[in-house]
Order: structure tokens, then sequence, then C-alpha cells
């Protein structure tokens, strides 16, 4: 989910500086909202579990992408099935262009021996390299940010009214545990943030983690839990009224960036300098577990390898400093 918000700044760049350009992202239905009210951007809804299904559901795909008459086909994914998607339209003269993950840069910086610690350049800048290899132009210095957008009366009768309350979202969870800020740390940023003019809102998905949002919103009643009560489009629309969004390296944080939201991110056995920092946020938004203490950090790109000993890694980063960097904001 991340790696596709992240494209959206990239693709309102494109239409937006490039009148003569029309985009057809090509994803899974789930993604469609992310890009609703993008001139000149329409959808392609991939149908991975019938007709774009294995081996020959690829060659599906292509023969109904050949259909849309496209001038030139630019694979951000990079994975087996846009390389031969990609493929096939190189070989019927189609030009094509695809994002170069930096994928033996990476292995430098996460490797445990030898370890060379320096920023690599941004996923999103690498996604809009992608479309200047076409010459089409993407700057990406001054992004034109999308209005809020007006709440729903099924998404105010959730929230309340914002009034003069601030609206801070929080979303705890990431995919690997290594990732993840620690439950009783969280529980009291939760209680600190949850007094005075206030409004937590609590992000998640599933049934056990909305249990433990359940639980951090327990004795909190300036605590909601969003989880479960709104799809992804009304989740959208109430990120983009936010203040600010307190994220781990995860899809929420990136989600609140596309929307023009300021973010802070936690980062444990990961770190932004593997370029998944979220898009146009200040280097001081990102709140790091201590290198001096864990210097394997970052031990992975995506913080799926575990490292024996660094399981209390993000305690290094302080309930404290993550109040004083929302208070501050």
């Amino acid at each position: 989910m991340g790696d596709v918000a992240m494209t959206v700044p990239v693709i309102r760049a494109v239409v937006e500086q490039n009148p003569d350009v029309k985009v057809t992202f090509i994803s899974r239905p789930f993604y469609k909202p992310f890009f609703d009210g993008i001139n000149n951007v329409t959808f392609f809804d991939v149908d991975l579990n019938n007709r774009h299904k294995g081996l020959l559901g690829i060659f599906n795909l292509y023969a109904d992408l050949k259909k849309l008459n496209i001038n030139a086909f630019v694979d951000l994914h990079n994975v087996i099935r846009s390389k031969i998607i990609r493929n096939l339209f190189s070989l019927s003269g189609t030009k094509v262009a695809f994002t170069d993950k930096g994928r033996t840069e990476k292995k430098v910086l996460t490797r445990s021996k030898n370890k060379i610690f320096k920023p690599l350049q941004p996923v999103i800048s690498r996604y809009a390299t992608t479309f200047i290899k076409l010459n089409i132009k993407v700057d990406l210095t001054q992004p034109n940010i999308p209005d809020k957008a007006i709440l729903s009366e099924k998404i105010v009768s959730i929230t309340g009214n914002k009034g003069n309350l601030k609206w801070i979202g929080i979303a705890p969870f990431a995919q690997y545990e290594s990732k993840v800020y620690p439950k009783d740390l969280m529980q009291k940023v939760i209680n600190e943030l949850s007094i005075n003019n206030n409004k937590i809102f609590l992000f998640g998905g599933g049934k056990k983690e909305i249990e433990i949002l359940n639980q951090f919103s327990r004795d909190n009643k300036n605590c909601i839990v969003i989880a479960g009560k709104l799809n992804l489009k009304e989740e959208l629309e109430l990120i983009s009224n936010l203040d600010v969004m307190l994220s781990m390296d995860s899809g929420n944080g990136h989600i609140a960036a596309m929307l023009g939201v300021k973010v802070i991110t936690l980062w444990g056995s990961t770190h932004p300098h593997v370029g998944f920092a979220p898009f146009n946020q200040p280097f001081e938004n990102f709140l790091t577990a201590d290198r001096i203490q864990f210097p394997l950090i970052p031990t992975s790109v995506y913080g799926n390898i575990n490292v024996s000993g660094y399981e209390n890694a993000m305690r290094t980063i302080t309930v404290e400093e993550i109040i004083s960097k929302i208070n501050k904001i």
C-alpha cells in the first residue's frame, strides 16, 4: 500500500505539469480511491483472481492494455509480472521505462559487515526519474497539495465536529514487528495526547489489530478507533483533515503525506536513509532508533529480518521525544 501511495504525488505532478499527457494507472482495484479527483488519470483494475491470474493472465493483461493504444509504458514496480508486460510492449515498438529500485545500493546499506551508512535516492524521486527518462517533466519541489475533503455525515457521526480541537491520527502497526513501537510505550503516548485540546484517531485493520486499538482507547474519552468503521475512500477523507499523523514506517504515513498532512514516523530496524521516508516531510520528523547502541540499523529494507539483541531498539525513541515533536507541530 505504501508503494502505491508514494506514486500519487508523482502521478499528480506528471499530469499537472504535462497537460498533453493522460495516465492510465494499472493496479489492484483496492487502490483506486488514491487517484480520485486527479485530472487526466484513469484507473485500470487488475483482476489477479480471474482474468489476469497466473502466466496466462499476464498475456491477457497485455492484450487488454494494448486496446488502450498507449504511447508509452512506465513500470514503477519492476517485478516479474510488470517486467514481462513491459518487455511485450517493448517488442511491439512501444516506448518503455522502468524504475531502478537501487537493489545493490540497498544491500550495501543494510548488510551487517562493511555497511556504508548514507542516504539513498528516495523512492519517490526514483519514480519521478522513470518518467523523466521518457522526456516527461516531473518537478516535485513545489507539490500541489489537494484540498481537505468535506466530511460526510457518516464520518462526522463517528468523529464529531472538529471545532477548535487538534486532530491527531495514530497508525501504530506495521507489516513486521521490528517496525512497531512497543505497546506499553504507545499506550503512554496515547494517554498523554488524549488530554488537552486533542482528539485521537486510531488506524489499523483486522480483528487482532482492532482489539489492540480498543485497548489503547479504553480509558481515553478523546480517543476514537477508526479501524473497521470506514472504507478506504472515507479513511482518506478523514486523514486529509488531520493536523498530524503519527505512523510507523508503514503505508499510513505515506497516505497522509500524499494528502499533504504533516507526518511523524517512528523507525526501528529500518531507516529513512533506505529511501522510504514519507513525501515532502522534514528529516526532523523521522524519529529513529539509536544507532550508537544498535549500529546494524537498518538491518533490512522492509524490516523483515530480525537481529538478535535488537528487539528493544525502538525503546530508544522516548515517549517524551514523540510528545514534544507532536506538540511542536
